[in-house]
């Protein structure tokens, strides 16, 4: 690829900025609209725990094969493809006759959203070569997330409450036209030299593991456990297939083999136990606002800016600790404000009192702020550079699956307890042990965050970055490992 000018790489990074903004948005204003499309669709807790999972659901199933097939094809082709699937998707959420519709049109946004984020990390990769630079853009690359955090709640409040919930996927209409456009005229293609193979067995398999065992615990309230214990059965099958398979292919889809560094093996952990906790809490904090305490779509964005806010100002913090100083101090940081968040709600009904529930959406917002920035750090603290940018994937795929998991879950006990009560009457008592599992997220965080950074995991980490270069040397040079 040739060299940018410094204007050029500039608006590059805006442009994957702006496909990042959309889809990061897109999660957290949905999350705000959930008690209106609840009204307006006649939706049960399930069928609103399948208007997110849908979406992550997918997307973790398919961003590794989205970024080994942009390093194969093109990733300005891919890029390209994928902001005309999710612009697409997005016109047809907001067009929705019913749930059924709506979830399926999340998947079809899903499919064009696989392609966006690490693709797009891709062609910042290769468009900044400085190392100096390149961090910077990836720091300018992160703040996103956490403008979209902070901005989510307020717009989609006001979305919602204005013009109605199907306005949420309008906003994705001119931001993804424009990157389309700003893309096709000043993105150059790149491409990986040596591309990985397709893996098709082992998507497929992923594919199956992750959506048997998220409709497994969603449905389980409702339909009943004998009910889903097939399907249940069905991921064990999957897992167990991976397990046997991926270690027989010479590309695998997933090297297994990154699972011995003790770091890699935290950082996914904590990926999937912090993402579940997001995942959880946004979904019971936006019902319990809206439902319980009847506020209007816009008051619930606005009582969630408590927990949004530190989630923007802790991220760069975070990020500079970990230059500085690894990441341990961050994920202790982080795992520490979750566990007590988590716990307030849980053990001392933190939602009943205006104060209480402040505190805990700030000590929620500084612990999330605080632990997205070592996750990436740690998984490829270990690995061979040339495996950093499939150790970044398996990280992102970790955070999708992660807050797939929290919503399940955490929506899975809460439609338990409440049955057939409303949630003005149950909701306090039934979200107790849900809290309690957000706790336990954090206190994973915590514990893992203190075990994953020591002398122990660092040396474990270098035993194997050493294998995974001396295998690689040895099939270079064609000599059988």
């Amino acid at each position: 690829m040739p060299e940018l000018s410094h204007r050029r790489r500039l608006l590059v990074l805006a442009i994957c900025c702006m496909s990042l903004l959309i889809v990061s948005l897109d999660n957290t204003v949905l999350n705000v609209a959930l008690p209106s499309m609840q009204h307006d669709l006649d939706a049960t807790t399930s069928g609103l725990q399948w208007t997110i999972d849908a979406y992550t659901l997918v997307l973790a199933a398919l961003l590794m094969l989205a970024g080994s097939t942009a390093d194969r094809i093109g990733r300005k082709r891919v890029f390209m493809a994928g902001l005309v699937v999710f612009t697409v998707g997005s016109v047809l959420c907001s067009l929705a006759p019913n749930l059924e519709a709506l979830v399926a049109f999340r998947m079809v946004q899903a499919v064009g959203g696989s392609m966006l984020n690490p693709v797009a990390m891709s062609i910042i990769t290769n468009t900044f070569t400085d190392p100096r630079e390149r961090a910077r853009a990836i720091g300018a690359w992160g703040a996103v997330v956490g403008i979209s955090m902070a901005a989510g709640p307020l717009v989609g409040g006001l979305l919602v409450d204005s013009v109605g919930w199907r306005s949420i996927f309008w906003i994705n209409l001119p931001v993804g036209l424009a990157a389309l456009l700003l893309t096709l005229r000043y993105v150059p293609e790149s491409r990986a030299p040596k591309a990985k193979r397709p893996d098709p067995l082992g998507q497929f398999l992923v594919i199956v593991l992750f959506g048997s065992l998220t409709y497994a615990i969603i449905e389980a309230p409702n339909a009943g456990f004998t009910s889903t214990l097939p399907y249940a059965a069905l991921a064990l099958a999957a897992l167990l297939g991976i397990l046997w398979y991926e270690p027989r292919r010479e590309e695998p889809l997933i090297d297994l083999r990154f699972f011995r560094s003790v770091p890699f093996s935290g950082a996914t952990v904590i990926a999937i136990s912090a993402f579940a906790a997001l995942g959880g809490f946004l979904f019971l904090s936006t019902l319990y606002l809206q439902n319980v305490r009847g506020l209007d779509a816009l008051h619930a964005g606005l009582w969630m800016l408590p927990m949004a806010v530190p989630t923007f100002l802790c991220a760069p913090l975070s990020g500079r600790l970990v230059g500085t100083r690894g990441p341990r101090v961050p994920l202790l940081i982080a795992g520490f404000a979750m566990t007590a968040s988590g716990v307030m709600f849980a053990a001392f009904d933190a939602e009943t009192s205006n104060v209480t529930l402040f505190i805990g959406y700030v000590l929620f917002g500084v612990g999330f702020g605080f632990v997205n920035a070592p996750i990436t750090n740690t998984a490829v603290s270990g690995m061979p550079r040339a495996q950093a940018g499939v150790a970044a994937a398996v990280a992102s795929t970790s955070r999708q699956l992660g807050q797939t998991l929290g919503v399940a879950v955490i929506g899975a006990v809460l439609a338990a307890g409440v049955g057939s009560s409303s949630y003005k009457d149950a909701f306090v008592a039934a979200a107790g042990p849900g809290w309690w599992i957000l706790a336990g997220c954090g206190f994973a965080v915590l514990v893992l965050g203190a075990l994953s950074s020591g002398v122990r995991a660092r040396r474990s980490a270098e035993r194997v970055a050493e294998r995974l270069a001396s295998a690689e040397v040895r099939e270079a040079v064609g000599v059988s490992a």
